[in-house]
């Protein structure tokens, strides 16, 4: 069946999107770069106009997708529940993850060895703090553990770091009192009781020793 265009009218919230009228009546909204070929007096089957709104729907959500990812990297979980959450059909937000994976924009390995590198230099914890932040983004366990592996962190080494960022805020603690609250702030970023335990005794011996200026 044809359905003939007598009006296309650009949206007036919407500048980008443009409404299209068939038989006098308004039918659906295009991009406007989608709808650059139709014209009034053009007719449309019914194939036409589902082939239109499909490869419409699909841009919307991929656009969604891009400006969702502009902010940070994501993991596949996230782009799914933030496009269910914009309201998207599971079966194109699939389509739009396929197409996402296939340009490197969607890449849990990935994801994962930039998220642990950006704690390590940035906000320091502990390996399984970490490895329980990229479970609960839903990155698959083969792939932490593969990012973990080839990033070679040491609990120890994530600890101390950690620990001279935090402990500028107690210099002037004596020591039980410097223990008691950087081993919290510690403890709370992750850390075991041993790792804990070793950073605070380097950290306490870096504080007490001498500048190494000679007098």
């Amino acid at each position: 069946m044809a359905n003939l265009i007598t009006d296309i009218q650009a949206q007036k919230r919407n500048r980008n999107r443009v409404n299209i009228y068939l038989g006098g009546q308004y039918a659906f909204s295009l991009d406007r770069m989608a709808a650059g070929w139709l014209t009034v007096g053009r007719a449309l089957s019914d194939e036409d106009i589902s082939r239109l709104q499909e490869k419409d729907e699909f841009e919307t959500a991929l656009n969604r997708a891009m400006h969702f990812l502009s902010f940070r990297a994501r993991s596949q979980q996230e782009m799914q529940t933030y496009l269910l959450k914009k309201g998207f059909e599971p079966a194109l937000i699939d389509r739009v993850i396929t197409r996402l994976k296939e340009e490197k924009l969607v890449d849990d390995l990935d994801f994962a060895q930039n998220w642990l590198d950006s704690r390590q230099r940035f906000r320091p914890r502990s390996k399984s703090l970490m490895k329980l932040e990229l479970r609960q983004k839903g990155v698959a366990e083969t792939e932490i553990d593969q990012a973990l592996q080839s990033s070679n962190l040491d609990d120890l080494e994530l600890a101390l770091t950690a620990g001279r960022k935090l402990s500028r805020r107690y210099q002037l603690l004596d020591k039980l009192e410097y223990n008691r609250k950087l081993g919290a702030a510690l403890q709370r970023r992750g850390f075991s009781y041993g790792i804990v335990r070793d950073c605070l005794s380097l950290l306490w011996k870096e504080k007490s020793e001498p500048s190494g200026v000679e007098q």
